[in-house]
């Protein structure tokens, strides 16, 4: 099965935090695919620049042995994500989430999140 994953979840995982459910951390640790959008690592670079998000390396060191050691895929846009996108209702505005769903959606995915606004679309969130 596969799973496409927010880019909280995935900071919070590669973390070890607390503050990941027990049902992501079952997921995010079994024997499954694992996706994460293109969108969530510019979101974690955008946050490193401005100084919101500290990383215990260098961005590109960091991301390439996360996505490495724990055996998750980018995810990068496709022509059939964006007409998705452009589709998408305005229930939600932050454009990160709005390509992930997009994705998810395209891609007949459910979403590792804990970000409820995902649930006025039609994708499954789990949590």
């Amino acid at each position: 099965m596969r799973f496409l994953i927010d880019t909280h979840t995935f900071l919070w995982f590669v973390n070890d935090s607390s503050q990941l459910s027990d049902t992501a951390r079952f997921i995010l640790e079994s024997e499954v695919d694992l996706w994460i959008s293109s969108a969530s690592l510019w979101e974690i670079a955008i946050k490193v620049s401005v100084k919101k998000l500290t990383l215990p390396q260098p961005f590109d060191l960091f991301i390439t042995n996360q996505l490495e050691l724990n055996e998750i895929e980018t995810l990068y846009p496709s022509i059939l994500h964006l007409n998705s996108l452009s589709e998408l209702t305005f229930h939600h505005r932050d454009p990160f989430d709005r390509l992930i769903i997009a994705q998810a959606i395209v891609e007949n995915v459910p979403i590792i999140s804990t970000d409820s606004w995902f649930d006025t679309y039609a994708i499954q969130r789990i949590w």
